[in-house]
């Protein structure tokens, strides 16, 4: 009889917490600057679900992005985009943008909501390896429609946006870090269980509603844990604006009782290189950190081809 393959256990496991971004954009960070290297080769998670415009209509205007790759997930409402490559344009509901920033490029992003002024998306980073930093920008816009969307056993419902679920490949493919990203929905009184690359970063984010992310679960252990909980030992429920670190194995399990859950689940494989930070770019050292921002200051950010490392 082969042997289950070993499921990952939760390592760490947090809220999301307010932020504000942008020119004023109130938004939930699940992780960031002070978790690093944790997700490596993951940056950082920005939720900006909304129902007030007030929340998210200040946007993000022009600025630079260097050696990082931005990933926008939309549910719900319309974010309106232009960038210094000339391109432009409104990723919608259901639409991902993935956008390799490589040498530098210059962009804006301003959500517009939905005819109700409902705002509901995801912002994800995710690094570059050195040798790829300065590499040409890119953008890959991937419509709604082109998402295929697999059905398992017990009602899960899988949408992939890049990876492999049953089969069936996400239309995101031929990225460095080798990601998966899918957006998943447990019904209640369900089971799920999916395989990982055992040598990847894996980390779930609740999007509605609540489940067990490992085996084991305990229905009342999240009451003595309250919301705000580090490093946690005890399997508990994980509600709405939940992120979830699993440690290694080769698999993910996730149940529900009497509510479904929605989540994303995103892994990719770990750089394991030295990481230099300032805001919108990220290099290795610091001396590359500063030459990108005495090249944003002096207008040669930018590069033509031919000019690029």
């Amino acid at each position: 009889m082969a042997k289950t393959a070993p499921v990952r256990s939760i390592q760490k496991v947090w809220k999301s917490e307010p932020t504000i971004e942008g020119a004023g954009v109130h938004l939930k960070r699940a992780f960031g600057f002070r978790e690093l290297p944790q997700f490596d080769p993951f940056l950082l998670l920005d939720d900006f679900r909304s129902d007030i415009p007030a929340d998210y209509l200040a946007g993000f205007p022009w600025h630079p992005h260097r050696g990082i790759e931005t990933i926008t997930y939309v549910l719900d409402g319309d974010v309106e985009h232009e960038d210094s490559l000339g391109n432009g344009g409104v990723i919608s509901s259901g639409d991902i943008q993935w956008m390799t920033a490589g040498s530098g490029i210059l962009h804006q992003e301003m959500p517009k909501g939905n005819k109700a002024g409902a705002m509901v998306g995801f912002q994800l980073w995710a690094n570059l390896p050195a040798a790829q930093k300065m590499m040409d920008p890119r953008y890959r816009d991937v419509k709604s429609g082109t998402v295929p969307v697999v059905q398992q056993p017990g009602g899960v419902e899988v949408r992939v946006v890049a990876g492999m679920v049953g089969g069936v490949q996400g239309p995101v493919k031929d990225i460095v870090i080798d990601p998966e990203y899918l957006d998943v929905t447990v019904p209640a009184h369900a089971q799920w269980e999916h395989p990982v690359r055992p040598d990847h970063s894996v980390f779930a984010y609740v999007i509605d509603g609540e489940g067990y992310f490992e085996p084991g679960r305990d229905a009342f252990a999240h009451e003595s844990v309250g919301l705000n909980y580090f490093d946690m030992k005890v399997p508990c429920v994980c509600p709405n604006h939940t992120l979830v670190l699993y440690g290694p194995g080769q698999s993910v399990q996730v149940a529900t009782q009497g509510r479904p859950v929605r989540f994303l689940l995103v892994s990719g494989r770990p750089l394991k290189e030295p990481i230099a930070w300032y805001g919108p770019i990220v290099m290795n050292t610091r001396a590359e950190l500063r030459q990108a921002f005495e090249e944003f200051e002096k207008g040669t950010f930018v590069k033509k081809a031919g000019e690029r490392a």
